[in-house]
């Protein structure tokens, strides 16, 4: 996989800017705040349609301006596809791949995977529990574009039965027969989400140990996925699970807990509310590992993904490297950019290029990023 070309118009700093790179290795280069991250986010929402930084698409668009325009050409299994995203709140994104607009949010994501890795993300251990959905929810969608459907289908069934506990808060006498609908329907589609979660991250796992092992040999590494509906989840011994068995018990939560719910006027258990762990020696990471060994998880999980989601997809994502090299020791540096290969297309921002030995700076095409305007 490999991009050709980008083009954005009125997005964040960049009123009018085209690129097209020629190479695999592509590396920007500037001062901070003059957009560079806002290069890489703008290829990360063509991937994916969201981004890692804005909480609403509105935060896109350069001040002034109504909407945004985001064109790239995709290059995937020797064919080239152009994408094109039109933010235009509030009406609805507009969709296109080879000028052909499309209704469905997996028919455009389909088309460009990306691994993303930030700054941001060596804080992923440490952050709030959305911060690890968040995550956990993009790397999937690389490989499942319809589980973006069904996130978002799931967010509106939660939203109206929220709406529905609002209006009857504290009402334990209250008729809930409309109640037991938004559940039916909550377990349909919350259920295929964890199910798809847990089915992720037994995969990424067992790559991720074999990551991890490469940086620090002396420690092992594993995950537990923290659910409302099953409790923890074991990844490396428990066995698999089924949709069905997961709605049963989805189901039987929600009874369990349909008077808190009422009470608090809050939906409690689901996907929603999920977590995932981290363990150094079945210890907790996020208590108790230091900075270098949270950051050697989270560079193990971001290698991991990367090699995942090319055997799912059996091609190389794009990879998405925002000033991360600064924030890593010579070893890691040297076992991220060692690990990435030839094949993956791997684009970088730097503040400048002393991070990089002769040999990697052989074939980069180096871009200078300056209030807005690259050259």
């Amino acid at each position: 996989m490999l991009i050709k070309s980008l083009s954005l118009k009125n997005y964040r700093n960049y009123k009018d800017q085209s690129l097209d790179f020629h190479s695999k290795k592509i590396l920007f280069i500037g001062k901070n705040a003059q957009g560079k991250t806002n290069l890489l986010e703008s290829v990360h929402y063509l991937s994916c349609l969201s981004s890692p930084r804005a909480k609403t698409d509105s935060e896109l668009i350069l001040w002034g301006e109504e909407a945004a325009m985001l064109t790239a050409v995709v290059e995937k299994a020797g064919f080239d596809a152009e994408l094109t995203v039109k933010i235009n709140p509030p009406k609805r994104k507009e969709l296109k791949v080879n000028q052909v607009k499309k209704s469905k949010s997996s028919e455009f994501c389909s088309n460009l995977s990306v691994v993303s890795f930030s700054v941001n993300d060596l804080l992923l251990l440490r952050g709030v529990p959305e911060d690890r959905r968040n995550w956990l929810d993009m790397a999937i969608s690389q490989i499942y574009p319809a589980y973006l459907d069904r996130i978002s289908q799931y967010n509106k069934i939660r939203t109206q039965k929220n709406n529905y506990l609002k209006d009857i808060k504290g009402n334990i006498n209250a008729n809930t027969e409309l109640l037991e609908v938004w559940n039916t329907q909550l377990c349909i589609a919350g259920s295929n989400i964890i199910y798809l979660r847990i089915k992720f991250l037994r995969e990424l796992q067992k790559i991720a140990v074999e990551k991890h092992f490469q940086i620090a040999p002396e420690e092992y590494f594993s995950m537990v996925y923290n659910s409302t509906v099953l409790e923890d989840v074991t990844l490396e011994k428990e066995p698999d699970i089924s949709i069905e068995k997961i709605a049963e018990t989805f189901e039987k939560k929600l009874e369990e807990r349909k008077l808190e719910e009422i009470i608090r006027a809050q939906s409690l258990v689901g996907p929603h509310r999920d977590d995932v762990s981290f363990f150094i020696n079945n210890i907790e990471a996020k208590k108790f590992a230091s900075q270098g060994q949270q950051r050697t998880i989270v560079l193990s999980l971001k290698l991991a993904e990367l090699e995942l989601i090319k055997e799912k997809i059996g091609d190389n994502p794009v990879l998405l490297l925002d000033d991360v090299l600064a924030e890593l020791d010579n070893n890691r540096q040297n076992y991220l950019l060692n690990a990435i290969g030839t094949e993956t297309q791997t684009i970088i921002t730097s503040v400048d290029t002393v991070l990089f030995g002769e040999k990697y700076l052989k074939d980069v095409e180096v871009f200078n990023v300056e209030n807005g305007k690259v050259r």
